[in-house]
């Protein structure tokens, strides 16, 4: 039907989004990513030989991979196809793949741009392969998730990983100035809701069009709208995370990351962040008590008490009463002393533990409840620590064949400074005692 429609000449008079009308005719007119289609760009370079191989297009929405694609299939002369892997199975391929091979026959390349790749099973993309070695169909596929985690490593080898990137407020303001060209009309925004419109759109081109199109149909004659006007006049648009995905694994190590660097105010935001995206509050505050554990150990021994008692305060709480105890705890983290000796040295005793087999401890400190045990040796010679002076023996604990190891080396830093000077102290002792 759609045919009959389009043979009529009534699709003409089909309204169309403000995006899709301004989609680029020519790789000339994509924004956001000079780094593959500028005059030195990725993309450039391939079309310049005459030829493309397959390609991954990474990126998130809007910006402009489907359109890129297809903009490829034109320059190059290949038939374009595409599915997307959310609507087509096995079959689909199947028929894919044979009129490839039929338009092959006759000359004719096909350029098989899949949506969403990363969506096909591990078998559904080892049906690639045959046809991309063969030439049958130059393969580009979309993804806005990560190609090393969500693709097999066979596809990746055939491939080539092109990276788009999220457009920036610069490339956001020429798309709004293509939209008032096209329209004949200005946005009527003052600057600063006009700054906001890129911020909310979130590098995504197409959702900068759309906001454009909303703040239009809202404008009453000669209105002009402020940035505190916009959140009342254009649905928010949501930020783009996915709690098991990239999105998700991005932000908590950006949130991590900014607690070991004692940066309160970048760690703050990237809780904001999480927490507006609709993260599971709980997860939050049990990677704080691992921040804690981690990366301020015992240079501040409150750090795990604090974070453990602000994970309790949210599940006590509930939101938003209870994120408040969160965020208290990331400042504190944030602002505490920082060492990993305690995370360092169990992973040099697990090392150690793994590589030393079952060695027996010293019978010294074995307990003998029966006669056997003690004619054989164990507790003989061992000293009661509170018995000795300084409360303490300088017995060696470690297992004699392994001999005497040192895993636990505290910085001079925070309660930490104290516990060294604890270690240094017994340490004098272990060795004027023969310990």
């Amino acid at each position: 039907m759609s045919d009959l429609f389009g043979a009529a000449g009534l699709e003409r008079d089909v309204p169309r989004p403000l995006a899709d009308r301004l989609r680029p005719t020519v790789l000339g007119e994509v924004v956001g990513q000079d780094h593959l289609v500028g005059p030195d760009g990725a993309l450039t370079r391939m079309l310049a030989t005459g030829r493309i191989g397959s390609l991954v297009f990474w990126g998130p929405p809007g910006t402009g991979k489907t359109t890129v694609a297809r903009l490829l299939a034109a320059e190059t002369d290949l038939h374009f196809e595409q599915i997307s892997a959310i609507f087509s199975g096995v079959a689909d391929l199947k028929k894919v793949f044979e009129a490839a091979r039929g338009r092959r026959k006759v000359g004719q390349g096909t350029l098989l741009f899949v949506d969403e790749i990363h969506r096909f099973n591990r078998a559904q993309q080892d049906s690639f392969l045959p046809v991309m070695e063969d030439g049958t169909v130059t393969l580009v596929g979309a993804t806005t998730e990560n190609p090393s985690f969500e693709l097999n490593a066979a596809l990746l080898s055939r491939a080539h990983v092109l990276v788009f990137r999220a457009l920036d407020e610069a490339a956001i303001e020429k798309l709004l100035a293509r939209a008032e060209a096209a329209e004949g009309r200005p946005l009527p925004l003052d600057a600063d809701a006009r700054a906001l419109i890129a911020r909310m759109a979130d590098g995504d081109g197409r959702a900068a069009l759309t906001l454009a199109e909303d703040v239009w149909r809202a404008a009453r004659e000669g209105e002009v709208f402020t940035a505190a006007d916009l959140p009342a006049i254009v649905q928010r648009r949501a930020p783009i995370y996915d709690k098991g995905q990239d999105g998700h694994y991005n932000l908590i190590s950006a949130l991590h990351k900014s607690v070991r660097g004692s940066d309160p105010d970048a760690a703050l935001y990237y809780l904001a962040r999480m927490l507006d995206a609709g993260e599971d509050p709980l997860f939050l505050g049990r990677r704080l008590v691992r921040m804690a554990s981690e990366d301020i150990g015992l240079a501040d021994p409150q750090a795990l008490v604090v974070a453990n008692a602000a994970k309790d305060a949210y599940h006590f709480l509930g939101s938003p009463e209870g994120e408040l105890a969160l965020a208290e705890a990331v400042v504190y983290l944030a602002t505490a002393p920082k060492s990993n000796a305690v995370y360092t040295a169990y992973k040099a005793a697990v090392r150690a533990a793994k590589e030393s087999g079952s060695l027996t401890p010293p019978k010294t400190i074995l307990n003998a409840p029966t006669k056997l045990m003690g004619a054989e040796g164990y507790g003989a010679g061992y000293r009661y620590d509170h018995d000795e002076p300084d409360a303490f023996s300088g017995q060696d604990y470690f297992p004699e064949k392994l001999g005497r190891q040192t895993f636990y080396d505290p910085p001079e830093r925070g309660f930490e400074r104290e516990i060294r000077k604890r270690l240094e102290y017994w340490a004098r002792l272990r060795r004027e005692r023969g310990g």
